[in-house]
């Protein structure tokens, strides 16, 4: 009996124990996922996440080679330009004595929002006024976002915008108090600015209006409310569109914490990417009538927008219109497969990574699979970072649930009233049961076959649209910090200026010389004709051309811009009042057409100048890497190996080529 109740006691200190190893492991490990959250995220990322990443073809990939300097290096007849939007004149702070306060509200899209933004800054400006936070709208009314991000502070820091327009504009985040009740009460004075107003409009409507009441509130669509090309007196206004889109628009903290991440893991690799926006949204397509693009409900859906739009004035057109020479006059986006093919032509290899950027692909994934076909690594944001880390930009969000559906209509229940109350057999079979008309993102055209009307947003709808302003502020932070841009459409669903433009003239004021093309889609266009036959027996004198054009696009797209883009947005194309030329190279550029095209002739503080005998080499290997046109393989053959012979053959095939274009003066 003794050793019994020995061993007993035995097996209870032995499960006390265990008991209490076991609760001691799950505090250990309580206390590693509370304080090592960040870093498990991080380390999870980097496994999980990249998982599309290869073994690339070429792991040494010198920076000094000519293909390099070529495929990523920049544009060296740009280099001497400089971001410069500091005040050049006569510029006082603003006084302590305005005529009013200004509150603003503005509809539209992110590049609208951000269009609209730097406009009613210079509208503050001009008349003097106190500008109140604006309020995006399109965040205000959407149902179920955060508390914790309003309005403004949704996409943008309002600290750094207050501050960094202190010696500008006087920007205070509310209205006061007796202001706030008035406005509510609908006492202010109102206007519905138009688009593109001159500033002589301001000054003789909304001026007295401000003096008189002192509050106005403006009410701005269509991405913006000020014309793009001011008279030359109102030069210094421009700069300060400058300096609040480039410098005081930054993104709140969460959003660039989450850019910035992103951008180290496009980064890992230590191999440059290329940032391509499609543009391909429904409205820009049906404005511009590219509907027989696409098949089947597509182009049901982009007709039906372009009716509506034709109802309402938008567009002037005809309903039906032949998209395939709309195609080939440049009016319609380049697809993902033409801007694949353009690509690989002018030497990028399949294993280059390639980030699409923009909240919406109209067509969805399967017009990104020829893209896929020809690059290995293509990505987005939501390839590069989890669902976790996007919940946290989003906020602390309400669980929103569909609401309980509405008592029938009145006939209806009438009809079933009376088929009950009907006599003997045979009565009338009872109304059949209402269809519900359940749609989502991915299945959203139900409607198209059932209703000309288009339904209405629901609440998920409407939470999503607020999603796609922080989808669009992550992929504009990438695009501008990319090695290379290439956009496959630069106009919006109203044939403005769209992402794509604010991202090129975002990247032409902040590194002039990054590489940024601009193909002519007209020219594109005949490219992939000539080729699609026989896309895998490209000639030489083909990819020559295509060559010779994203060259020559890098430069002469700039200067078509400032003609064509400038007129729509002008922070599309901010030169040259907001850039300025470097004082060593002054001279030089006196003898080059570039910066006397576009008008910069302003030369940069001396603070701005860097030492003279690194710019002279980097200039020598510069010159170096714009002469190289050679072949890294042929177009669309699997490039690299361990072949010693198959690499002495493409070797020969690019000499070959490189002496080629030497005796045929190619274009230098």
């Amino acid at each position: 009996m003794k050793g019994e109740i020995k061993m007993k006691s035995k097996i209870k200190w032995v499960g006390l124990v265990g008991i209490v190893l076991s609760a001691f492991s799950i505090f250990i490990h309580f206390l590693l996922a509370r304080f090592t959250q960040l870093s498990v995220s991080d380390y999870q990322s980097s496994i999980t996440i990249f998982s599309w990443r290869p073994i690339f073809d070429k792991p040494d990939f010198p920076t000094n080679s000519g293909s390099y300097r070529r495929l990523w290096g920049q544009v060296k007849r740009l280099e001497s330009l400089y971001p410069d939007s500091n005040p050049r004149g006569y510029y006082p702070d603003p006084g302590s004595q305005s005529n009013g306060f200004i509150f603003v509200r503005i509809q539209g899209g992110f590049h609208e929002i951000r269009n609209s933004i730097s406009d009613v800054v210079v509208v503050a400006r001009l008349l003097n006024a106190t500008l109140a936070m604006p309020e995006i709208q399109s965040t205000t009314s959407s149902k179920g976002i955060s508390s914790q991000f309003k309005s403004f502070a949704y996409l943008y820091n309002e600290d750094q915008f207050i501050f960094s327009l202190a010696k500008d504009v006087k920007v205070i985040r509310t209205l006061p108090k007796y202001l706030k009740g008035a406005r509510r009460k609908k006492e202010i004075p109102s206007f519905k600015v138009p688009y593109s107003a001159s500033p002589f409009y301001y000054l003789h409507h909304v001026l007295p209006v401000l003096k008189k009441h002192s509050v106005v509130e403006l009410v701005v669509s269509n991405g913006g409310c000020l014309q793009a090309t001011l008279p030359p007196s109102f030069e210094e206004y421009q700069r300060l569109r400058c300096r609040v889109s480039f410098h005081a628009l930054q993104f709140r903290q969460e959003v660039h914490e989450l850019s910035a991440k992103i951008l180290q893991r496009l980064r890992a690799p230590s191999r440059p990417f290329i940032a391509f926006d499609p543009g391909m949204t429904r409205e820009s397509l049906a404005y511009h009538g590219c509907a027989e693009l696409f098949q089947d409900v597509h182009t049901e859906l982009i007709q039906h927008k372009r009716l509506w739009m034709i109802k309402r004035g938008i567009v002037k057109g005809k309903l039906r219109v032949n998209s395939a020479e709309a195609r080939l006059n440049g009016s319609c986006p380049l697809m993902p497969e033409e801007i694949g093919i353009l690509l690989r032509a002018y030497g990028y290899s399949k294993d280059a990574i390639i980030y699409v950027s923009g909240g919406e692909v109209f067509g969805g994934q399967r017009t990104l699979i020829p893209l896929h076909a020809m690059f290995e690594n293509v990505v987005d944001r939501t390839s590069l970072s989890t669902p976790w880390e996007m919940i946290k930009i989003y906020g602390q969000e309400v669980n929103l649930v569909n609401p309980p559906p509405g008592p029938p209509p009145f006939e209806e229940v009438k009809k079933l009233a009376a088929w009950k109350n009907a006599g003997p057999r045979p009565r009338p079979l009872p109304p059949p049961p209402a269809r519900p008309k359940s749609y989502n993102i991915e299945g959203w055209w139900g409607w198209v076959a059932e209703s000309d009307n288009e339904p209405d947003n629901t609440v998920m709808e409407l939470r999503t649209n607020a999603h796609k302003l922080l989808w669009e502020a992550i992929d504009y932070a990438v695009c501008v910090e990319a090695d290379v841009f290439i956009p496959g459409f630069d106009r919006d669903g109203k044939g403005h200026s769209n992402f794509a433009s604010l991202v090129m003239g975002h990247r032409l004021y902040q590194s002039a010389a990054s590489k940024t093309f601009r193909p002519d889609r007209k020219e594109a266009a005949k490219f992939v004709d000539e080729i699609r036959d026989h896309m895998y027996q490209a000639n030489r004198t083909w990819l020559k051309s295509v060559r010779r054009h994203l060259r020559k696009a890098l430069i002469d797209g700039i200067i078509e811009a400032s003609s064509k883009s400038k007129s729509l947005s002008f922070l599309s194309h901010p030169v040259p009042e907001c850039s300025c030329l470097r004082h060593d190279s002054f001279e030089a550029s006196k003898n080059s057409s570039i910066p006397l095209s576009l008008g910069v002739t302003h030369l940069c503080p001396a603070w701005m100048v860097t030492s003279p005998v690194s710019q002279s080499k980097d200039k020598e290997n510069e010159d170096d890497g714009d002469d190289d046109d050679s072949v890294s393989g042929l177009f669309f053959k699997q490039s690299g190996g361990n072949n010693e012979g198959d690499a002495e053959v493409n070797t020969k095939e690019e000499n070959q080529f490189e002496d080629q274009e030497e005796l045929e003066g190619g274009d230098r």
